[in-house]
């Protein structure tokens, strides 16, 4: 189609009288000058006129997208195609008697069409990289990755057609000869394949994606990750120190993503509170009476004593602590820990919410809270935390108990020596 036009268009140069002769090489250079001024006349009227007129139309379009399109100047760099396309179009037909020169300008020519349309590609990917980031939905999906491997696949190809095109040889050659060299390139380029394989990995899955918290320890990083690329992922760290993972360490090695907890709105508190083992006991009558005056045991303590009562009905000797069912103080505290849990409105009804006690161990009986709050953001978790085990310290002397705790320097100096004299 291009050689019809051009031969087109010589044919009507011809019988209107203009025809460059080898010898001639004025009128040649004046064609030349020609073609370059009607080439530049095209740009600048597609500029100027065309490519403002769009733009002014995006301003006030209430739309945003289209703005990032025109920040990356994507219609400026199409603009760049008209000028290129002109002068292919007609300096082989100028130079028509200069073999060399002609061929030379011609090939030139194309190679430079096939890098203007990839760089006006490239614009606008980039743009929809960042309308991407500006509707979260990098947040879902790695853009960025599918844009550098598009990115990639497209610098293939332009190299290979630009190289198809000044060796006049088809594509396809290029592209049989590319085995040979696989292997060298595969030796050379190990780790970006390695990280090129991994990247699709990770897009594929939607193992990492932007904004997701994660936390590997082998390389120092606990925090939100930036950017996912084919190559690296970039964390930023809660104190604010960038690291770089190689993508492909994401997929061999073992990483924690926080991203669940995100989506599901709930984050989990998991902690224990050692209880004094010698603070334990039976609750007396007169403790019961005060305790059935708390808010959250009004419910417990009728239904509970009920079936004490009816489970005890067959003892002889009830004297005896060890004869029958007794409350204890812990146990009470377990069902207060719970019912008191199950009124905060800051935590997650809707998951799990327990209150479970742990096998002894030589630093008292672990109580364990194990249940979600409904705010993930760090500094609120942390301070919903910290009020419930407030609240529970200060509440262990109403119910007799005590936090262990390992003596310290000034218990051991309390202790009074034994003066008496043997």
């Amino acid at each position: 189609m291009d050689n019809e036009l051009r031969a087109d268009i010589a044919q009507w140069l011809l019988e209107a009288g203009v025809n460059s002769q080898p010898s001639d090489s004025v009128a040649t250079s004046i064609l030349l000058f020609v073609s370059f001024l009607v080439a530049t006349i095209a740009y600048y009227i597609t500029k100027k006129v065309f490519v403002k007129a769009v733009n002014a139309v995006i301003r006030k379009s209430a739309v945003t997208w289209d703005d990032i399109f025109m920040r990356y100047g994507v219609l400026e760099k199409l603009a760049l195609l008209v000028p290129a396309f002109i002068l292919d179009l007609f300096v082989p037909i100028v130079l028509t008697h200069q073999d060399l020169l002609g061929v030379i300008l011609d090939r030139g020519l194309s190679v430079l069409v096939v890098i203007f349309i990839i760089r006006a590609i490239y614009a606008g990917l980039d743009a929809l990289n960042e309308i991407a980031d500006v509707k979260l939905i990098s947040r879902r999906l790695p853009v960025k990755s599918f844009v550098q491997l598009f990115k990639l696949f497209l610098f293939f190809i332009g190299v290979i057609i630009s190289v198809s095109v000044l060796a006049d040889q088809s594509p396809v050659y290029f592209l049989s000869g590319l085995g040979v060299a696989t292997g060298l390139v595969m030796l050379v380029f190990r780790d970006t394949i390695l990280g090129f394989v991994a990247g699709i990995q990770l897009a594929a899955n939607r193992m990492v994606s932007k904004g997701d918290w994660i936390q590997m320890d082998k390389y120092g990083a606990d925090g939100a990750v930036d950017e996912v690329s084919l190559n690296t992922v970039k964390v930023r760290n809660w104190d604010n120190t960038i690291t770089m993972i190689p993508a492909y360490a994401l997929v061999s090695d073992a990483f924690k993503n926080w991203r669940g907890m995100s989506e599901k709105g709930g984050r989990r508190i998991k902690r224990a509170i050692n209880l004094d083992v010698n603070s334990i006991h039976f609750l007396s009558e007169q403790e019961i009476e005060r305790l059935s005056k708390v808010n959250y045991l009004k419910d417990y303590f009728p239904k509970v004593v009920s079936e004490i009562n009816h489970s005890n009905e067959q003892v002889n000797d009830f004297d005896m602590p060890v004869n029958g069912r007794r409350l204890t103080n812990v146990g009470t505290f377990r069902a207060y820990l719970d019912a008191y849990l199950r009124h905060n409105n800051k935590l997650h009804k809707d998951m799990t919410l327990m209150v479970r006690q742990l096998a002894p161990t030589t630093e008292g009986l672990p109580i364990e809270l194990y249940v979600f709050t409904n705010d993930t953001r760090w500094a609120f978790y942390e301070g919903i935390q910290a009020d419930i085990f407030d609240h529970i310290f200060a509440i262990l002397p109403e119910f007799g108990l005590k936090a262990f705790q390992n003596p310290t320097g000034n218990d051991i100096r309390s202790i009074k020596p034994d003066t008496k004299v043997h």
